[in-house]
């Protein structure tokens, strides 16, 4: 500059390919560590408005199952699916303030599918059902607890675990501190069992668990960034690979 001449064309080349690298790296870049980016930033200031619906023409007992859902998370409602599509659904959700719509599949009566997604603006997240066990299923079952629960979110320390965390855990309101309900998210080798249970204190060191019920595992394969009608333009931001080599020896959920 002190001898006014022309950068040098290599300095040149280099400082724009510097630039079109920096575009790219920018804070946000490595996942959601800002509150703009988070979709969960206003969680816990509300209580979260949840609605659950099945797949077209559904059987008996996947009609049981969306109303056990309906009575593990407070303040849900149930939705008939009958003829309306999946776009019409979205749509009625937002216009009514819905924070999460649910939505279950099943095959040959046997619940097998599990879909989150948070509006309005996503994630999606979806899992594979596998050994449920309903309330009709247990006899002399107890009443449901109506309270807020505590819940329990045991073994997610990667952090894909956190994000699959926190689109489970903030479809629960915050609980009072009296509430004897505790719904337990427990992952091991990326299955997460889902366990509900009520407890009293006998005496003051010891307290009885008893199970209410429905039981289930979900195994994640896939979470989107937009809503459940996008499917088709969405960005993925995470899928399971089952068919590449090393994929019965990894965890994604857990950083141990």
């Amino acid at each position: 500059m002190q001898e006014n001449r022309l950068i040098p064309t290599e300095l040149r080349r280099e400082a724009l390919a510097l630039q079109e690298s920096l575009e790219f790296d920018d804070a946000g870049g490595e996942g959601v560590t800002n509150h703009v980016d988070d979709e969960y930033r206003w969680a816990g200031v509300e209580d979260p408005k949840v609605m659950i619906t099945t797949s077209r023409d559904p059987s008996s007992r996947l009609k049981m199952f969306a109303k056990e859902l309906k009575l593990v998370f407070p303040g849900a409602q149930r939705m008939n699916r009958g003829r309306h599509e999946v776009g019409a659904l979205v749509r009625a959700c937002k216009a009514n303030g819905v924070t999460d719509l649910l939505v279950v599949h099943e095959h040959r009566g046997t619940p097998v599918g599990f879909i989150v997604s948070h509006l309005p603006f996503g994630p999606t997240a979806y899992f594979t059902l596998c050994n449920v066990v309903m309330r009709h299923d247990v006899p002399d079952l107890g009443t449901v607890s109506e309270a807020k629960p505590h819940l329990i979110m045991h073994g997610f320390s990667s952090r894909l675990g956190k994000r699959v965390s926190d689109i489970l855990r903030y479809l629960f309101p915050v609980p009072k501190d009296d509430s004897h309900r505790v719904i337990t998210f427990a992952n091991q080798d990326d299955y997460i069992s889902f366990r509900h249970h009520v407890y009293r204190k006998t005496n003051h060191r010891n307290v009885e668990l008893t199970e209410v019920g429905p039981r289930f595992e979900l195994k994640l394969y896939m979470i989107r960034q937009g809503t459940l009608e996008q499917e088709a333009t969405a960005d993925v931001e995470w899928r399971w690979h089952p068919y590449t080599n090393t994929a019965h020896k990894r965890v994604f959920l857990s950083a141990e």
